[in-house]
């Protein structure tokens, strides 16, 4: 069994893939939009251009995603995506990157458990944890 976060956006989706791809070194491996899909002429003309179904691979793990419908965002909250990252000057780049544009909930730093932990939620809405999987 393999879990797998699915992420909704509000109307940013293919923007935030595109980010996380370049960010965390993932490849798009799928991406549709509203338009472009089967159920095209069922759906509102203005939500054409969003997307319906994407996924991310990043490693052995994939990120699902899609834009919400409209009217149905919610803002994502009692969770996060944690990073399991080898190494300090990965987890620091990683979570800079996220944290740019973003609002930080705890700076990366050393724990008594690792070497490197932060807490933050990303320019799009989405809280990350990144935990360095080194020991402290």
């Amino acid at each position: 069994m393999q879990i797998s976060p699915y992420l909704f956006f509000n109307g940013q989706c293919e923007e935030a893939l595109k980010f996380y791809e370049h960010s965390l070194g993932g490849k798009i491996e799928m991406m549709m939009t509203n338009g472009s899909s089967p159920m095209a002429e069922q759906l509102p003309a203005e939500s054409h251009n969003k997307i319906m179904h994407a996924s991310l691979r990043i490693g052995n793990s994939v990120l699902m995603a899609a834009d919400s419908r409209d009217g149905h965002y919610e803002q994502p909250k009692g969770f996060s995506v944690t990073l399991g990252i080898q190494g300090t000057a990965e987890a620091e780049r990683i979570f800079h990157a996220l944290a740019e544009n973003g609002t930080v909930q705890m700076q990366l730093q050393e724990t008594f458990w690792t070497s490197r932990f932060g807490m933050l939620v990303d320019r799009f809405g989405i809280p990350w944890t990144i935990n360095c999987e080194e020991a402290a």
